[in-house]
């Protein structure tokens, strides 16, 4: 053989490329190189149809796509010759102290991921002083998991179609002492879920195994969340089409809790978040799972952050994967940001070891952008430390 074509061959066996058609599946957790890896361990482990409800986007997931896609828009600034043998990741929210500005997004349905749904979550919040934001959509009861955490977690909230369900569900939470109230308002009606239909058509098993009560519809649906419990649904569904800014004001007059709106992307809606006088934002499109706009979150948080205008925290998910997606958002302007599929992943695969996992693995990263753009704490990442990418 030619020198030169073995020196290509060489090559070609060291680069990334030779590793693409062959995807790596950690046995353990320990095992894993990055968050993605637990993606391609959930996918192995967890059935077809329960797995594609973690991939979907809607429609052709263009929107998903675009939340990654954004991150490349977006370029780091490192700062040179200053001591960071100390960082604190720490961060400040409505008074308390967590860890981490790394919050675990509300996501349902966690017991069709592992046995212990989300309790696991739970106890890894705890173990991992991280903040838990709880679904509506939940396979555990808010009761349980705060007891599970040891602390009252933030309750997410969809208003269902239904005012008096929906006035009940945030009595329930404010009375279980959760603090703040997270009202999802970028799902008012149903949605195209391409890629979760495509997985569940792989799908042979006989569902009914694991949803026998009410079947596979709405009135099962609902039967097996515990938020429901006692609440007649008949005929009711998490949409509320009819939800306007006098529904937020009626929230916000019904509870004490913080009110937090999540699904803000623009900053017309921004400005009537702050003269409506809620408490927070949560700049999302769903992880890409609501409206097939084609705009990534991170691209939303600069006019969203600037129709705010200091006046409540911003938050920001959808798409974040790595340590330095998390730097970029904090030097934006973003308070914290919100984790949901990586979280899911690491569930699905291995419990709550997994969980705790993913939230390792990025605070380690984010800890390493720190260090490498000379930022010893939350408040030292400024908006200098980024700068838009060049067309």
């Amino acid at each position: 053989m030619p020198y030169s074509r073995r020196r290509f061959f060489e090559y070609l066996a060291a680069s990334p490329a030779c590793f693409a058609a062959t995807e790596f599946v950690p046995a353990k957790p320990e095992d894993a190189i990055n968050v993605l890896d637990f993606e391609a361990a959930a996918r192995k482990k967890l059935p077809p149809a329960h797995f594609g409800y973690i991939a979907t986007g809607v429609e052709d997931d263009y929107t998903l796509q675009a939340n990654r896609e954004a991150f490349r828009h977006y370029q780091l600034r490192p700062r040179r010759l200053v001591d960071v043998r100390g960082v604190n990741t720490a961060v400040s929210i409505y008074g308390r102290t967590w860890d981490t500005p790394i919050l675990l997004a509300p996501t349902g349905s966690h017991h069709a991921f592992h046995e212990d749904a989300e309790l696991a979550v739970a106890r890894a919040s705890r173990s991992r002083k991280t903040l838990q934001i709880l679904s509506t959509a939940s396979t555990t009861s808010v009761e349980d998991v705060n007891t599970a955490v040891g602390d009252p977690v933030w309750y997410q909230l969809y208003a269902t179609s239904k005012w008096a369900v929906t006035e009940k569900l945030v009595k329930r939470a404010e009375a279980a002492g959760c603090p703040v109230l997270v009202v999802t308002i970028d799902l008012p009606t149903g949605r195209k879920t391409e890629t979760e239909i495509r997985y569940r058509m792989q799908d042979t098993r006989d569902c009914l195994a694991c949803h026998p009560k009410g079947g596979l519809g709405t009135a099962g649906f609902f039967t097996r969340k515990p938020m429901f419990k006692g609440l007649d649904m008949t005929g009711e569904t998490l949409f509320a089409p009819a939800l306007t800014w006098e529904s937020i004001r009626r929230i916000r007059q019904m509870t004490s809790m913080k009110v937090v709106l999540k699904g803000i992307v623009t900053r017309e809606d921004a400005v009537l978040s702050r003269e409506n006088g809620v408490d927070g934002v949560v700049v999302s499109n769903h992880g890409g799972r609501a409206e097939e706009s084609g705009r990534g979150s991170l691209d939303c948080l600069p006019e969203v952050l600037d129709g705010v205008s200091g006046a409540m925290p911003v938050f920001v998910d959808g798409g974040f994967r790595r340590g330095t997606d998390i730097f970029k958002a904090l030097a934006l302007g973003a308070r914290a940001v919100c984790i949901g599929r990586p979280y899911l992943w690491g569930l699905g695969a291995f419990g709550q070891p997994g969980v705790e996992a993913v939230i390792d693995m990025l605070r380690k990263e984010l800890t390493l952008a720190m260090q490498q753009c000379g930022t010893r704490s939350i408040a030292e990442i400024k908006p200098s430390y980024v700068q838009r990418a060049s067309a």
